[in-house]
């Protein structure tokens, strides 16, 4: 488990899901010297004419040649294939990944929620996957437009079967020198489980909230109700990690807190899914960490009320605007 991705001076990525975070860290990483192969869909012909452009704080750019494939059977093999489509989609990931990736070759998970790389090793083998968390402000604009507005860290775990303690691999470290040199800070995780749960402790409160109450960030934070309840869902998923065996202290939950209320406004990505009528990724963010605490005999009510909310908004959405799963 965690091999070397051997003596591969270039590494070639494979980002499938050109979007908010694939476009961006693709873009970033071709921008840098390394080959990418981007998968789209709709962006297709868009991309192919204009490029990608990026809008970002640090440095507006566009790469006005990709390699970009409307599929995934045209596509080279690939020593690290970046899973950034929104994991409402992952039904299809059985047809993607085994075409795509090369036999010592790993796969990035770059996506929210829990038990996410144990679905994507049933596919490849345990030994092949990462994990990998985006701290990150950054939406898709326009077809291949996307617009970074903060943040940009990633922090990259092993999988190991049944999140075990992986540790800090020689792959790790390669695949970390990559992301670093397209100038993405990155924080390597020994304890890929709970670097998820800590993901979490945001990703619960803010992206539900934001949903269900119709609300950025800023104004979230700026009413002593919303701040005060999402506290208390920080603190629900807290426990929810308490009985994985993973500890998050309260003076995290406190640096979470303090990061949004400095952050600029943000609207969420499950908002913005939810604004323009795509699915939600209730199951992977909510329904999946629940389902764990749950599993080990911990009620979360406050999180399950969020998810049976959300349920129901996500459930109204698809069957007013079906053509759009």
């Amino acid at each position: 488990m965690g091999a070397s991705l051997g003596a591969v001076p270039n590494r070639r990525y494979a980002i499938l899901g050109t979007g908010a975070l694939g476009g961006f860290y693709g873009a970033r990483l071709q921008q840098a010297g390394t080959e990418v192969h981007f998968l789209l869909r709709s962006d297709y012909e868009q991309v192919q004419q204009q490029g990608l452009v990026i809008e970002s704080p640090e440095e507006n750019f566009t790469l006005p040649q990709v390699y970009a494939y409307r599929r995934v059977e045209e596509m080279p093999r690939c020593d690290v294939v970046v899973v950034a489509l929104k994991s409402t989609h992952n039904h299809l990931l059985p047809a993607l990944l085994p075409r795509v990736l090369k036999e010592d070759g790993v796969v990035l998970v770059l996506q929210n929620g829990l038990g996410l790389e144990a679905e994507v090793a049933q596919i490849v083998g345990a030994e092949r996957v990462m994990g990998g968390l985006c701290f990150i402000c950054s939406n898709k604009v326009g077809p291949g437009h996307i617009r970074h507005l903060d943040y940009g860290a990633i922090t990259l775990g092993e999988y190991a079967a049944n999140y075990q303690v992986g540790g800090v691999t020689e792959r790790m470290s390669q695949i970390a020198q990559d992301f670093t040199q397209a100038s993405i800070s990155i924080h390597l995780a020994a304890d890929l489980l709970l670097a998820r749960w800590r993901k979490l402790v945001w990703n619960i409160p803010f992206n539900g909230l934001s949903v269900v109450l119709n609300a950025t960030t800023d104004a979230l934070m700026a009413d002593r109700y919303t701040y005060a309840l999402a506290e208390q869902l920080m603190r629900e998923v807290a426990l929810g990690a308490k009985v994985q065996s993973r500890a998050i202290a309260d003076n995290f939950i406190q640096e979470m807190l303090d990061d949004t209320v400095k952050m600029k406004p943000y609207r969420t990505s499950m908002k913005i899914d939810y604004d323009e009528g795509r699915p939600l990724e209730v199951e992977a963010i909510f329904g999946n960490p629940l389902r764990a605490a749950q599993a080990a005999g911990v009620q979360l009510p406050q999180i399950a009320m969020l998810y049976q909310q959300l349920k129901f908004l996500s459930d109204r959405t698809r069957a007013q605007s079906p053509e759009k799963e």
